[in-house]
């Protein structure tokens, strides 16, 4: 069975809140012969686990980097690492995706109102601005 994972699905095997739907996701993960999770449920993902649980940026770099080392799990990986990356350096982990999904379409630099994005993604080497 191929999958793809909704951000609640992967949000139950996480945070173990609700033990009937944590079993439930935990056995579907596990018995799946692919889990696909996109760039969006990954972002959906960080912001949940920081907004509404408080989850601090190491324990939800960590689920994540178990999450990709899954055999299973099939995502865009030189994305989500440049997320983890801006996430490690104390950002957004989507501000990082959304840094490297516009290089790998064709731009040339980030912009944006974000200073802190802005100062992070530059300490990295990439081209971005501020407006």
């Amino acid at each position: 069975m191929k999958v793809t994972a909704d951000t609640n699905v992967l949000l139950r095997a996480i945070v173990d809140d609700d033990e009937a739907q944590t079993t439930r996701a935990v056995e579907l993960l596990e018995a799946a012969d692919m889990v696909a999770v996109s760039l969006q449920t990954l972002c959906e993902l960080v912001w949940v686990l920081r907004g509404r649980y408080g989850v601090e940026r190491t324990h939800i770099a960590s689920a994540i980097r178990t999450l990709l080392s899954t055999s299973n799990v099939v995502v865009n990986r030189p994305a989500a690492e440049a997320g983890l990356a801006l996430l490690d350096a104390g950002g957004d982990f989507a501000d990082g995706v959304t840094a490297y999904d516009g290089t790998w379409l064709g731009a040339e630099t980030f912009v944006s109102f974000d200073k802190k994005a802005v100062s992070l993604l530059t300490k990295q080497g990439q081209a971005a601005r501020l407006l």
